[in-house]
């Protein structure tokens, strides 16, 4: 096993990692950053769903009744994301949720945190999209919405004016139009001596014997074709060390540590969310939307244009209403999913095969998904850790996980309530039909998992402080979605990346404590 040492180790290179390690190498500190994914550049993205491609960067992660989609990859979810760019609005943060008090820190405001998306805004960069970007599809959201006396919005996203709107955002950027991390935190990172190790899976962190050190983390290196372990180990010491592996893997990446370290706080691998995701497909009817919305593509066609343009293009943001009670509020986003999924798309008689099933999916290019991102209980948990890695990995790009998430009647009812919204809005006068995704398959599906190791004021009820270290553990650090403590009724990753760059003056000044200096003079990263 090789040994080797660095100031300030980062486990995953998404959002939460990329953030920090740009901070902490541009003030000066050694940095190394462990990736469990491929290192891959626009040229390998092939923009097919062929098996050996997509799968190389995207897992599927199945757990007891809900399933994961996380990138992997160097980039993490940004290479693979919708890049949608929201913050969240001011009454997520006041969220008392099912505890009936205030989950996150008393530190952390919408207006304490605006400073901090305002520089992840500036570093990708997010775009204000006009009507002319949005997709046929979101067209028919926004048409809908208008005549059942809704507002529409185009959605902010963090893509350039060369985007070819090819809709491949899920296999990655062919043409770096989407700003993924591979394009702002992690060069700028690297240009300060950076040290990035694609396929490099973590398992555990311990103490570490070293004078000046204060962990100890040890990995496997995988194989670059079927991700299995290899016979190569090795374990580097670090000063600091900032977990960021993804709110599956960092609460088991703590778990298996937990003996070692003399135990971690309760919260790890409780209060898990799927940020209240619920997926549902509208089947548009041709006619109608021709007759009752007005609508018609250059090629004579009403609608017929799913799969045509950026994946996320409008949003209505009409029910979030801070003055609603809790578990009532909750965005509507035009969402695309690949034809992989058609088999979760629900038909009149609820099932998910037959003959049905197959009239269901002709129809394919006159459908609309619709992505409700409510306000659920965290009720999710994690089992034990398994032997090796944060899931048991039965393939490339596919996976079996320890985590458990059965909706309480709270989060059930906030689903509900969503669904009636999207009816109330797409099934007027017969526009279309709206059917959930069946839960028969792959239980609640999500690709925004979060609250896996959350911050909070409550050492019950949260692993780390509102600084992001884990609690009795001074100098690691958790910065990516495990530590958001709610769901936030709008897509992630800008709160992941804005919270990150809070969180990274007080891991420079942990740092600074063992023994180094650290800069806090970095600029934000330019695009």
């Amino acid at each position: 096993m090789s040994m080797q040492s660095t100031d300030v180790l980062v486990i995953g290179s998404g959002f939460g990692g990329a953030v920090p390690a740009y901070y902490l190498a541009a003030g000066g500190a050694r940095v190394t950053i462990l990736e469990r994914g491929p290192r891959l550049t626009a040229d390998d993205l092939t923009h097919s769903l062929r098996l050996g491609t997509y799968n190389k960067m995207v897992d599927v992660i199945r757990g007891d009744g809900v399933t994961v989609v996380a990138g992997n990859c160097v980039g993490g979810g940004s290479v693979v994301y919708f890049a949608a760019s929201l913050r969240a609005p001011t009454f997520v943060f006041e969220r008392r949720g099912s505890l009936g008090r205030r989950l996150w820190p008393a530190a952390l405001t919408r207006a304490a945190l605006d400073p901090w998306y305002e520089r992840v805004e500036q570093a990708l960069p997010v775009t204000r999209t006009g009507w002319s970007d949005v997709s046929y599809a979101g067209g028919v959201l926004a048409a809908a919405c208008q005549r059942a006396g809704h507002t529409c919005n185009p959605v902010p996203v963090a893509v350039t004016d060369t985007c070819t709107n090819c809709n491949w955002m899920l296999s990655g950027c062919r043409f770096d139009a989407k700003r993924s991390l591979l394009l702002n935190y992690l060069p700028a990172a690297e240009a300060h001596g950076a040290d990035i190790r694609p396929l490099h899976e973590v398992q555990c962190i311990t103490p570490s014997p070293l004078s000046g050190y204060r962990y100890a983390v040890t990995y496997t290196i995988l194989d670059r074709d079927t991700y299995a372990c290899t016979s190569e180990t090795g374990a580097i010491h670090a000063r600091t060390v900032v977990l960021a592996a993804g709110a599956v893997a960092t609460p088991v990446i703590l778990q298996r540590s937990a003996l070692f370290l003399g135990g971690i706080p309760k919260a790890v691998g409780r209060y898990f969310s799927g940020n209240g995701d619920r997926v549902s497909v509208a089947d548009i009817n041709e006619t109608k939307a021709r007759t009752l919305l007005g609508l018609s593509r250059p090629n004579g066609a009403a609608y017929e244009g799913l799969a045509i343009g950026r994946p996320i293009t409008a949003a209505t943001y009409d029910y979030l209403n801070a003055d609603a009670p809790e578990y009532s509020r909750f965005s509507l986003q035009q969402i695309y999913f690949p034809p992989l999924t058609n088999l979760l798309a629900q038909t009149e008689s609820g099932k998910w095969f037959g003959i049905s099933k197959r009239s269901m999916r002709a129809r394919w290019p006159s459908w609309l998904t619709l992505l409700a991102m409510t306000e659920d209980d965290n009720e999710g948990t994690f089992a034990m850790p398994p032997p090796t890695g944060s899931f048991v990995r039965l393939a490339p790009g596919l996976g079996l996980g320890t985590m458990s998430y059965h909706p309480t009647a709270r989060t059930r009812q906030a689903w509900v309530r969503a669904d009636i919204a999207l009816r109330s809005i797409l099934e007027r006068d017969s526009l279309s039909y709206v059917r959930p995704w069946t839960e028969q398959v792959a239980g609640t599906v999500t690709a925004h998992p979060l609250g896996s190791a959350r911050i909070g004021d409550d050492p019950n009820t949260s692993a780390l402080t509102d600084t992001h270290e884990l609690r009795g553990h001074p100098g690691l650090f958790v910065t990516d979605g495990s530590a958001v403590p709610t769901s936030l009724t709008i897509n992630p990753s800008l709160t992941i990346a804005a919270l990150a760059e809070r969180a990274s003056p007080a891991i420079i000044d942990s740092t600074n404590t063992t023994g180094i200096t650290v800069q806090h003079s970095a600029p934000i990263p330019g695009p």
